[in-house]
């Protein structure tokens, strides 16, 4: 019996419900497969193969998601071994941990879909694969859920069916919000194409620039000498004189070597024009736009003149904030909806916050906050930083001398019953009376 056949035992029994919206999401094609909106081997070669803005955006936050420890709860509970953590630390006999989720994080950011094949032994996982994006097809059902996902490598097709009662499958699909379509999900690199090509084709630009003499190029000017000489040069003057320029001055090697000219012939140099000046702005440009559709501080990836952030430290915690955490938070929640309830009822994965050193100024604001908190005692300091109670905790502590403020109050009542006493002594036993209508001597 397969995972799927025994998650369909499991919900047997509960009650069967269907979205009214769903059965029109699919008017035609039900059943068969449907290719993915955008052509994933363009993403891949041209974002992240041939663009260093976006293969730095993505190997970033993939890097810094995977480093992030993972953490299993049995209610309030942490279980230090378990053997789900053991199989997120070594998913398969080819990949650790890490490289499992960084290629996860990476399939997530190129594509906006990431698969993983869960490999049972009865109803136990054994191991977990990624599956690349562009071999898989998802088959729509007529309920709103998928009926099946074929993976097809070589011509040779597998099909994973779903099932349609609770949508359980040997395959969890992770994709990303798409406003266009309902079975896949969309990528930063959609959003980031005008950008991408402008930036490639700003590349090749300069690399024909440095292959054409290392600078702008300029312009030979011919000038007959004479009443006699041609007013123009013949073709095989033109070839021999373009073959002798690559070869003396043309190419990095030859950058700076002086140019010989004679017989009516004048170099113009061509300057960098104002337009020219607006094409460097707009590469600039279009580097901050791929880093923007990623949540990467432009500092971070090395554009140029980038001030958004005060320091590095500051941008760290920012690409945390926008990109790291967020796409850690939609992992987990898949893994608790498809992986954790395989493991038994309670269980709940989370990953270690406290391990992420690009929070630590955080946690320092937070501990000082906590520590010169008066209103607090030692026991809700201690929970607020995740630490446990101790005896005699529960005592509320005032700044002056850092006494308990029930012993401040025994002091205080202590003084108004010595007060009190001495009024008495005062005006009743040292007088030897107390009768306000006798008189006392002057």
């Amino acid at each position: 019996m397969g995972i799927a056949d025994a998650w369909r035992a499991l919900w047997s029994t509960r009650e069967q419900k269907a979205s009214r919206a769903a059965p029109i999401m699919v008017q035609f094609g039900a059943g068969q497969p449907r290719s993915t909106p955008r052509d994933y081997a363009s993403f891949s070669r041209e974002g992240y193969q041939q663009n260093i803005i976006a293969y730095r955006c993505i190997r970033l936050i993939a890097q810094s998601a995977a480093a992030v420890p993972w953490l299993l709860y049995k209610g309030d509970e942490e279980i230090e071994t378990h053997p789900l953590l053991d199989l997120l630390a070594k998913p398969n006999p080819m990949q650790g941990g890490a490289q499992f989720f960084e290629a996860l994080y990476a399939f997530y950011l190129i594509a906006g879909n990431a698969y993983v094949e869960n490999v049972a032994a009865g109803l136990k996982p054994k191991e977990l694969w990624t599956l690349r994006p562009d071999r898989m097809k998802v088959i729509p059902g007529l309920n709103g859920v998928p009926a099946a996902y074929r993976y097809t490598v070589g011509g040779e097709s597998v099909d994973f069916a779903i099932d349609a009662l609770n949508g359980r499958s040997d395959v969890l699909h992770v994709k990303s919000f798409n406003p266009l379509d309902d079975w896949y999900g969309m990528s930063p690199l959609e959003a980031a194409a005008f950008s991408i090509d402008q930036h490639n084709e700003a590349g090749k630009w300069n690399a024909k620039l440095l292959a054409n003499s290392g600078r702008p190029t300029g312009a030979l000017v011919y000038t007959p000498t004479s009443p006699d000489a041609p007013s123009a040069l013949t073709e095989e003057q033109r070839a021999a004189l373009r073959n002798e320029l690559e070869a003396a001055i043309s190419g990095s090697d030859n950058a700076g070597r002086p140019l010989i000219l004679e017989g009516g012939l004048d170099w113009k140099e061509m300057a960098m024009t104002p337009k020219d000046m607006d094409w460097l702005q707009g590469k600039s440009l279009s580097a901050q736009e791929i880093a923007l559709a990623y949540h990467v501080p432009s500092q971070l990836v090395g554009i140029e003149g980038s001030l958004t952030f005060a320091n590095f430290e500051q941008a760290r915690l920012a690409l945390f904030d926008d990109a790291v955490l967020p796409l850690i938070d939609t992992v987990r929640d898949e893994l608790n909806r498809w992986l954790v309830p395989l493991y038994g009822e309670g269980l709940r994965l989370d990953y270690d916050v406290d391990s992420i050193g690009a929070l630590e100024p955080r946690r320092k604001e937070k501990w000082e906050a906590v520590k010169t908190a008066d209103f607090l005692t030692i026991n809700e300091k201690r929970a607020a930083v995740g630490y446990e109670d101790i005896d005699g905790g529960d005592l509320l502590l005032v700044s002056a001398g850092a006494i308990p403020l029930d012993t401040v109050k025994d002091v205080i009542e202590s003084t108004e019953d010595e007060a009190e006493a001495a009024g008495r002594n005062a005006y009743g036993d040292a007088g030897g009376s107390d009768d306000s209508d006798e008189e006392q001597p002057g």
